[in-house]
């Protein structure tokens, strides 16, 4: 039993612990000021910035913390995952009363609360109390949800009552914010963001994506069926679109064009034009040039290709082509990388550097040869971000009824009326009265305008 007691003792506490108000706070305040870190320090920018600006020390340490990365690091998830939690409890705490007061048994009404009303009005009628009680209840019945009556020595006391569920609008709010938090969370878990370049005619399935040394292979290829660029008078980039196809299993499913802030959506991943950029044709030439005699040598090369050098001298690998290299902190531009295989064997193995815009630049490698490029043409290749984020419904969900809960909460309001009609001499007395639990300031106002209609009434005895 001490055991039960224990553990029925411990889950109280749990649960009060996550139904505090002041843990609310705690963690809005925390979300708060990691949002503050996540503007102040820009997130997903390459290394180098960082290390530049904020030193090897601090780049260390916040690296280990995901500051750069911080949506997606494990304690703001954790964040989260307990201002959810939090926000269910507390929920839950307050429904079971509210439920109550919504969903009565039986609905009482004390005369006595709309007597003591500040907000009340009293007139004479001519009419007699059984058609005032009439024609009051009619009016009543259309306009207000529950009616009912009661009996006193001297008259009658109507009631009526409208609203009782708009009291579940904070509720509706306390839901968005929920959906809110867990489309945030379903997108850092299982959501990604990536990019590819894609050259003319090309295809690709893999990406590679954002600030992870991984790839992620995609559910269908993309195809660059087209590039196309246009320019200002002043030679600035104006517009850049791309042709792009959707292949499955080497069939094209859907074909779109692409522009700026005009994305493709597709299976649930975004396609976005994000950059372009210039790629070496299919065929170009090196030239190698012998630095004694000055006789030069040509062979037909590609990307990717293995070819023989002049004299047997060994092979040249074309591993990539770079259109911003920075040699020595000095960008030199377009150029090619390669890697020399000598014939000796006795030889190391060496790589070169060959810009597209520098013909002698290879010259003070040294060697058998001075390697340069010609003949070569280009054509463009479009950078695309590609990205899926399945928490973006559950996003929009909760933005509109966060609207719909406000609405509620703020401009709609649980409305009770009581009437009470008193035999006078030869008159009946009406004394009408509302309350309210919020918006007392504008209940008068509400209760003068009913008072005003319910004077207007046409009466039996008067059509």
């Amino acid at each position: 039993m001490n055991q039960s007691n224990k553990s029925d003792n411990l889950t109280n506490q749990v649960w009060k612990f996550f139904a505090s108000v002041k843990l609310s706070v705690v963690l809005l305040l925390a979300l708060a000021a990691t949002s503050v870190i996540g503007t102040v320090i820009p997130q997903n920018a390459a290394p180098a910035m960082y290390i530049q600006k904020h030193g090897e020390t601090l780049y260390a340490l916040f690296d280990a913390l995901d500051f750069f990365d911080m949506y997606h690091a494990w304690w703001f998830r954790l964040l989260l995952a307990l201002l959810t939690i939090n926000i269910i409890v507390c929920s839950i705490n307050r429904l079971q009363a509210t439920w109550k007061i919504i969903f009565p048994k039986k609905i009482n009404f004390q005369a006595a609360r709309f007597r003591k009303s500040k907000d009340r009005f009293e007139w004479g009628e001519s009419a007699s109390l059984e058609v005032l009680q009439s024609t009051y209840e009619n009016y009543l019945g259309k306009h207000f949800r529950h009616m009912t009556r009661q009996e006193k020595e001297d008259g009658r006391l109507l009631f009526a009552e409208k609203g009782r569920w708009t009291r579940l609008g904070v509720y509706a709010v306390h839901f968005s914010i929920l959906l809110l938090v867990i489309g945030g969370l379903v997108g850092s878990l299982f959501g990604f963001e990536g990019y590819a370049n894609i050259p003319e005619g090309e295809s690709v399935k893999r990406i590679a994506l954002k600030n992870k040394d991984a790839e992620k292979t995609l559910p269908f290829a993309i195809r660059c069926d087209d590039f196309s660029l246009s320019h200002y008078e002043s030679g600035m980039p104006k517009e850049y679109r791309s042709s792009i196809s959707i292949l499955n299993d080497g069939k094209v499913v859907h074909q779109a064009d692409i522009r700026v802030n005009d994305p493709l959506h597709y299976q649930g991943i975004n396609l976005f034009q994000s950059s372009y950029g210039r790629v070496p044709g299919d065929a170009f030439t090196l030239v190698f040039t012998d630095p004694e005699s000055g006789m030069e040598y040509t062979r037909k090369a590609a990307v990717g290709k293995e070819i023989e050098m002049p004299a047997g001298k060994g092979k040249v690998f074309v591993q990539d082509f770079s259109t911003s290299f920075n040699f020595r902190g000095h960008n030199i531009g377009e150029a090619f990388l390669l890697r020399l295989m000598p014939a000796d064997s006795e030889q190391s193995r060496r790589s070169a550097v060959v810009p597209v815009n520098y013909p002698r630049f290879d010259r003070m490698r040294g060697g058998d040869f001075v390697i340069s490029v010609k003949d070569l043409e280009f054509g463009y290749y479009t950078g695309l971000q590609v990205t899926r984020d399945p928490g973006v419904p559950i996003v929009y969900t909760g933005f509109i009824l966060i609207i719909i809960g406000c609405y509620i909460t703020f401009f709609m309001r649980h409305k009770q009326v009581c009437i009470e009609l008193t035999k006078g001499d030869g008159r009946t007395d009406v004394m009408l009265a509302c309350v309210s639990g919020k918006n007392r300031p504008g209940l008068r106002a509400v209760t003068r305008r009913l008072a005003e209609q319910m004077k207007s009434l046409p009466m039996p005895n008067e059509r």
